[in-house]
């Protein structure tokens, strides 16, 4: 009697955490779908709908240093490396953006330019006194937006023109970008002390396009200190917490919403809406993470 006690108890439980895991998992409608390993210190990914596969920024070391390391792969959607070193000669090629057949990347106090289809370096912007290039966000109209997180810039390049577009300490280390139809959607690391640390983490705020102004998405509270800014194509977005290692999502209230709980070092991310899937660059962990999301 005991044993079948015990037996019907276990299985009970057994039960319960199965479906207790099944609820966990699918709450936040994410679903791992693959893992891959081999990068190195992978900083951003972006797909190309055109051939339908990711590109992936390495740093390969330190993200400060211009020792010529850094490079850039090809990944496949289902999560097989097409070419490890696709673009070589980069020193810490962080964010990526995409307009027409050129490839943009953040390259510490450059912006480089990359023909897709020859796959060769065509132009290297050197921004005047940079000191951490990070972010790059391209709009419809093909102005790039590159972020400068120790400089509180935002730079915009326009027809091969490079200028400060907005400085301000109210950009509170400016990291991820988004560009929007008339507005800059900003993911702030958060007011810096020294090196990386910061005195109170950031927040997700809105830059208009017309006339600069800046104003917090939410009441202004400390989210983290974020990397990645993607639409989720209903007025909110997900976001990626480098530091806590977490994938948010904040809709367009403001209200924040933890999805994953990921290692330290989630970076700037890539959301392809039309195919329900989220990919997440581990830079830490020399990974690269696809999620389903599961409607």
């Amino acid at each position: 009697m005991f044993s079948r006690n015990l037996k019907n108890s276990i299985n009970s439980l057994c039960l319960y955490l199965i479906l207790g895991a099944s609820v966990n998992a699918n709450a936040n409608n994410l679903i791992l779908n693959w893992e891959l390993d081999g990068l190195s210190n992978p900083e951003s990914v972006i797909y190309d709908p055109k051939l339908n596969h990711l590109y992936v920024s390495n740093v390969n070391g330190s993200p400060i240093e211009k020792d010529g390391n850094g490079f850039i792969s090809i990944v496949s959607l289902d999560g097989k490396i097409i070419q490890e070193k696709w673009v070589i000669g980069l020193n810490a090629p962080k964010g990526l953006a995409l307009h027409g057949r050129t490839l943009y990347t953040a390259d510490i106090d450059e912006l480089v330019a990359i023909d897709i289809n020859s796959g060769r370096i065509i132009n290297k912007f050197k921004v005047n006194d940079a000191k951490f290039l990070n972010d790059v966000t391209a709009n419809k109209n093909g102005d790039i937006y590159i972020s400068d997180m120790f400089l509180n810039r935002i730079h915009l390049l326009t027809e091969d023109n490079f200028s400060i577009w907005i400085e301000s300490s109210e950009l509170e280390a400016p990291n991820g970008l988004l560009a929007l139809e008339d507005e800059i959607i900003l993911g702030s690391w958060g007011k810096m002390t020294e090196g990386f640390a910061t005195e109170i983490p950031g927040h997700l705020k809105r830059i208009s396009i017309k006339d600069k102004t800046i104003q917090s998405i939410g009441d202004g509270s400390s989210v983290g200190n974020l990397d990645g800014v993607e639409s989720d194509d209903n007025g909110g977005f997900y976001i990626t917490d480098w530091i806590s290692g977490k994938l948010l999502h904040i809709n367009s209230l403001g209200e924040v919403s933890e999805l994953l709980d990921l290692p330290q070092g989630s970076a700037d991310h890539e959301v392809i809406i039309e195919k329900n899937l989220i990919f997440i660059p581990l830079m830490m962990d020399n990974k690269l993470l696809s999620y389903i999301i599961n409607e």
